[in-house]
């Protein structure tokens, strides 16, 4: 189902060259530069900040490179003002697509992503349009590729540190927590061992609608990928079931 499919392209994403992680460690730079502006720089006080420093964890950010972010975002001399931007709209066959950007240039940013959306089939929206449509959830998924976790042990712990639900996967699990519990959850979990192969807030459908046309799915990889690529986006959601055969 959706899970593996989002699990696979967590690895993908992963495994991609020193290019593609080096815009992944630009886009957290600026996701922690944001959370550290807007609540300081002690992640015990600022829970913004907690949670994209998990986030950045499970994407093999170095903590080096995470507390070098850090300090840059609390001294004076980094005067880059980001804005939060959330772009909803559609894609082939009506497929809900919201877009959570950070940038420096709502014009430039928007003419993008307009761009985007018309050239693979799909449109822009208001704002509210397919938002219904997503829960916003803490989601870490446990990795566990060797198969040699016990389940039941996994979701007793995770049920345990706090966790709302918990769903078994072929080769990861996952578990989900209420957004104000995710930070807590994923200390519990971390503190017992666990390997994330990611863990962030996000946002996730309520129903996952089918592409049958060739050229829909095409135009719709095609899209996420020229979101992913782009430098103000930060997080990409759809309903888009992937793995539907």
């Amino acid at each position: 189902m959706s899970g593996h499919s989002k699990w696979a392209n967590i690895k993908h994403k992963k495994e991609k060259g020193d290019a593609a992680r080096a815009k992944i460690f630009t886009k957290m730079g600026r996701e922690i530069a944001v959370a550290v502006k807007m609540g300081g720089p002690d992640p015990d006080s600022n829970s913004k900040l907690k949670d994209v420093i998990a986030k950045a964890k499970s994407l093999n950010v170095p903590n080096d490179n995470i507390e070098r972010s850090i300090k840059k975002a609390a001294g004076e001399g980094d005067t880059t003002n980001y804005e939060e931007i959330i772009y909803e709209g559609y894609g082939p066959s009506g497929v809900a697509v919201i877009v959570e950007t950070l940038t420096d240039n709502r014009n430039r940013t928007a003419s993008e992503m307009r761009h985007y959306f018309d050239k693979f089939g799909g449109n822009l929206g208001q704002i509210g349009c397919v938002s219904f449509m997503f829960d916003t959830k803490g989601v870490i998924i446990i990795d566990d590729e060797d198969k040699e976790l016990d389940e039941e042990t996994v979701m007793m712990d995770s049920l345990d540190a706090g966790a709302a639900d918990f769903v078994p996967g072929d080769g990861y699990f996952e578990v989900y927590t209420e957004p104000d519990d995710f930070s807590v959850v994923c200390d519990a979990l971390e503190s017992k061992g666990y390997k994330f192969g990611s863990a962030q807030v996000e946002k996730v459908p309520q129903t996952y609608v089918q592409l049958s046309s060739e050229e829909d799915i095409k135009n719709m990889n095609k899209l996420i990928d020229m979101l992913d690529d782009n430098d103000d986006v930060q997080n990409v959601y759809h309903n888009w079931e992937e793995d539907a055969e």
